[in-house]
């Protein structure tokens, strides 16, 4: 019992910086914006920065915006990172650990780098805009990537690897004995997996559109980079009414990001709903 007491006390010592660690740099912050989001300019208690979030309609496009390229990018992602992870399974062991080490150095690739590349690339003085223009090809010409359509081309780019390295391991657990079973037993390729891969997937596919949702509703940097402050995203919002250049209103900006939380949390709580029932 004594032991047990020493070894229930080590790991309280041990989890302490761990938990101070994430009280202040978490829970605090987290705390103090939802506090402030309730105060006005003059610290008074108030509802007007909600208000004003959601029925300002300057304000509630930036949100509907944000939804719309999240919902659109990962699910982009997600449709295309289903056919990779599939195609890395089928690799031997030294193929699929190349890749996905790959791949976990192309996740990292994103905000301002990933922003400047695709300038470089794509811009209106691109690389590849130049190189079609000389040889006469205009499919590009009419390309911006200064707006919505560059900014989902840009966010699907970080969403795929990221959902790649979040599915594959799902593939890796269909056995091929299941296959086999199914074959000998006279089903075809498209009913086994419609019957038994689909509803094995299913989980961890919902579980992915989750995380990639609140990973493209959180990207800033990235946006910002691209567009500036010329599209209305809720991030940019977020960002500009801190670091304002005439009048900032951090109160309205906790706000904003609150609701960008509640929405994100939102997500995946439906899809965690989903999850369990598609794993009944």
């Amino acid at each position: 019992m004594h032991k047990n007491k020493k070894t229930l006390l080590f790991i309280a010592q041990s989890l302490l910086p761990f938990v101070i660690i994430i009280a202040l740099f978490l829970l605090l912050p987290s705390i103090m914006m939802i506090v402030d989001s309730f105060k006005s300019g003059s610290g008074n208690f108030t509802f007007e920065n909600y208000k004003i979030a959601l029925t300002n309609t300057f304000y509630l496009k930036g949100i509907i915006n944000s939804i719309q390229i999240s919902l659109i990018s990962s699910l982009i992602g997600l449709v295309i990172a289903l056919v990779c992870a599939y195609s890395i399974s089928k690799f031997n062991v030294k193929g699929q650990n190349l890749i996905i080490t790959i791949l976990n150095m192309t996740s990292n690739y994103s905000g301002v780098p990933l922003a400047f590349g695709y300038i470089i690339l794509l811009g209106n003085s691109g690389m590849f805009v130049l190189l079609f223009k000389h040889f006469g090809i205009n499919s590009l010409s009419s390309f911006n990537l200064y707006s919505w359509i560059g900014l989902v081309i840009t966010y699907v780019y970080f969403q795929i690897p990221l959902a790649i390295m979040l599915l594959y391991p799902s593939f890796l657990g269909i056995k091929k004995e299941w296959r086999q079973s199914a074959m000998l037993l006279g089903a075809t390729s498209s009913q086994f997996w419609a019957k038994i891969g689909m509803p094995v997937l299913l989980p961890s596919i919902v579980g992915t559109l989750s995380i990639l949702f609140a990973n493209a509703m959180g990207a800033y940097s990235t946006a910002y980079a691209l567009v500036g402050r010329n599209y209305n995203l809720l991030t940019i919002r977020i960002g500009s009414l801190v670091v304002g250049d005439i009048m900032p209103k951090p109160e309205l900006a906790g706000a904003l990001a609150v609701i960008l939380g509640i929405t994100s949390i939102t997500m995946m709580m439906i899809n965690e709903k989903m999850s369990k029932y598609f794993r009944r």
